[in-house]
């Protein structure tokens, strides 16, 4: 397994095939490993994998930050300096599709292209904080929840996603900005991913895609039929040809 430091921690990442490098950046409560039965479909490129710290492999936090995703920006940052990377074609699902838009907010010299998977956006929709504890207690409660925590983030799951619901929650009462910048001048080609139905984004997932593509330079959107989240797992093949074609115009 393979390590790299950041502000005295241990951050896992691993590298597999070659080409083009294409970097997988996890959501909350989740780890690399969400990935793994998908790689088949991305054998074209250098897949590169990450758990960020507090998830899977990776050294734990007593304590997420409230920006958290800002912080794992960063941390991606400190990856892609770590391998000497650039010209990266950014995926990042759930969360890690804030931390993907941030990334090539802080980098735009690194990031080739920017894929954001199932995320609720600009701003957090209303009911959010609502549906973000009812979703946790759910899932907490279910066994087979219970099991793919286990398996993404290891024994101390249940600690894991304590921590990350007090820093999800921490954020919502702050108000913070959920970017760095404004997206009207995020200078890397954004590709916007979810399917129609999603319980754990907006409902009005396509108008708010709508207008995100609307503001940025280049941007591109597609939803898909079959439901769940994220649509990188649940439609793993319609996403995989449509991140594919993607790069192949814009990297």
């Amino acid at each position: 397994m393979s390590f790299f430091s950041y502000q005295g921690k241990n951050i896992f990442y691993e590298t597999i095939g070659e080409g083009k490098p294409l970097v997988f950046l996890h959501g909350n409560t989740s780890s690399s490993k969400l990935f793994t039965p998908m790689l088949p479909l991305y054998t074209d490129f250098q897949v590169v994998l990450i758990d960020f710290l507090g998830y899977g492999r990776s050294d734990r936090l007593d304590k997420f930050p409230t920006e958290l995703w800002k912080d794992e920006a960063r941390q991606t940052i400190a990856l892609l300096e770590h391998l000497a990377l650039s010209d990266v074609n950014l995926v990042g699902t759930s969360g890690g599709a804030w931390v993907a838009i941030n990334t090539a907010f802080l980098r735009p010299d690194l990031i080739a292209t920017v894929t954001a998977d199932s995320f609720d956006g600009r701003t957090f929709h209303d009911g959010f904080d609502q549906a973000l504890l009812a979703e946790r207690s759910t899932t907490l409660a279910d066994p087979e929840a219970s099991q793919f925590y286990h398996w993404c983030i290891g024994e101390d799951w249940k600690e894991v996603v304590e921590r990350d619901t007090d820093s999800m929650w921490r954020l919502i009462v702050s108000r913070r900005e959920l970017f760095f910048d404004s997206l009207q001048i995020l200078q890397a080609p954004l590709l916007l991913t979810a399917t129609k139905r999603d319980e754990m984004i907006r409902p009005n997932i396509e108008r708010e895609y709508q207008a995100i593509v609307g503001e940025v330079v280049q941007g591109q959107f597609k939803l898909f039929e079959k439901p769940g989240h994220p649509a990188i797992g649940s439609s793993a093949e319609e996403v995989a040809e449509t991140i594919n074609q993607f790069i192949a115009e814009y990297s």
